[in-house]
């Protein structure tokens, strides 16, 4: 089997690709400035190159606030390039795995969303990752929507390394107390990817590291595992204006990988110990 790694320069991409690696699995892996996955044409000559069996599409615009004021941008990438990528997988017969959000949701109520909870994404963001997935689906039978939140990883920027930086220079932060979720460190996810694309249990399925907690928990305990003395003020999401809105329930349910037979990932705490080692280490 040969696999198609798309974002191999984002969090995500980047271990996905290092797991393919110690797995003995061949693959190639593409970044934006390889591939523009908006273009067509570009897509089928990377397909035609690459001639793969499988495809991990992991290639998204996610930066959320600036999405709400280039949404033609946000498009392009995460609808148009998702449905190239699809139809060029149609048309090799490759499987394809497709990385969703919990943006998709409208993040009501406190019970976690089972895969086929009713959508209704609040952002621009959210409506372009729940249209990538309309497509994969509208097109192919053989492929996988692994809906993912609040990740961190140690290729690229993300909320602990945030924290980390803060950590230096203040003795207390202001943090988010009303949006709860699940951390997903890339490092426990992509050996979950890897394993399910070697498969043929398709589906939607939700994949972040057990637990969860508001994003004013997530960073005491990133200061706390640091050894930084921090003081974590808790704030509710309306003291903290950005432009797009966020789901104040980010909880989802992975029962669906029991039932697939896939392994679900450690607790996030353990994991944040873990990513913390390793950025103290460098």
């Amino acid at each position: 089997m040969r696999v198609l790694v798309t974002g191999v320069t984002g969090q995500l991409g980047y271990d996905v690709c290092q797991n393919l690696i110690r797995q003995g699995i061949p693959f190639t892996g593409v970044g934006s400035a390889d591939c523009d996955i908006a273009d067509e044409g570009a897509v089928r000559s990377l397909f035609e190159q690459v001639q793969p069996d499988a495809v991990i599409h992991c290639a998204a615009y996610t930066k959320v606030d600036q999405a709400e004021d280039e949404p033609e941008r946000c498009w392009a990438v995460n609808v148009d390039g998702t449905r190239n990528i699809a139809l060029s997988c149609r048309d090799w017969d490759a499987k394809l795995l497709y990385i969703s959000t919990d943006y998709v949701f409208p993040g009501t109520g406190e019970e976690p969303y089972s895969p086929l909870a009713p959508t209704g994404p609040l952002n621009v963001y959210g409506r372009s990752k729940l249209a990538g997935e309309l497509a994969v689906r509208s097109l192919l039978s053989r492929c996988f929507i692994v809906r993912i939140s609040w990740v961190f990883g140690e290729n690229g920027g993300n909320f602990v390394k945030t924290m980390l930086c803060l950590g230096k220079t203040h003795d207390r932060v202001q943090v988010v107390g009303d949006q709860i979720g699940s951390p997903t460190y890339t490092a426990d996810l992509a050996p979950l990817l890897c394993s399910m694309i070697k498969t043929d249990r398709y589906g939607i399925y939700h994949a972040t590291n057990e637990g969860a907690c508001s994003w004013a928990e997530f960073a005491e305990a990133i200061f706390a595992t640091a050894g930084m003395k921090v003081a974590v003020e808790p704030i509710p999401s309306s003291e903290y204006p950005v432009k797009a809105c966020r789901p104040m329930n980010s909880r989802m349910d992975k029962a669906c990988l029991d039932d697939a037979g896939f392994q679900r990932l450690p607790h996030w705490r353990d994991a944040l110990q873990r990513f913390c080692k390793i950025i103290e280490e460098r």
